[in-house]
């Protein structure tokens, strides 16, 4: 495939999974970012099982950046979860005694 198939692919694969996440329900959000999560640290073991056979050096350190990489994934994927589950939260009521 040229240049310019690989590019055209590209376009339409950005407007295609725009299209397909603007639909999806907001409700759903939360149990597709959970999902998400856990295939991120299936590929954060893959990457730290793969790191570990590395016979050179470049292919030690590319294992440490796939490492590095996976984990601020998988990390950046609970904190924004933590945070959508936090809109879905009732306000809590201000303790006794406090001046709210």
């Amino acid at each position: 495939m040229n240049d310019v198939g690989l590019l055209t692919v590209f376009v339409l694969s950005i407007f295609v999974g725009f299209e397909v996440v603007s639909k999806v329900s907001t409700i759903l959000h939360t149990p597709l970012m959970s999902g998400a999560n856990a295939i991120h640290g299936v590929i954060l073991v893959g990457a730290i099982i793969v790191t570990g056979h590395a016979d050179t050096n470049a292919e030690l350190w590319l294992g440490l950046a796939a490492v590095v990489l996976a984990t601020v994934n998988m990390v950046g994927g609970f904190v924004v979860t933590d945070r959508m589950l936090e809109m879905f939260r009732g306000k809590r009521a201000p303790a006794k005694g406090s001046d709210a």
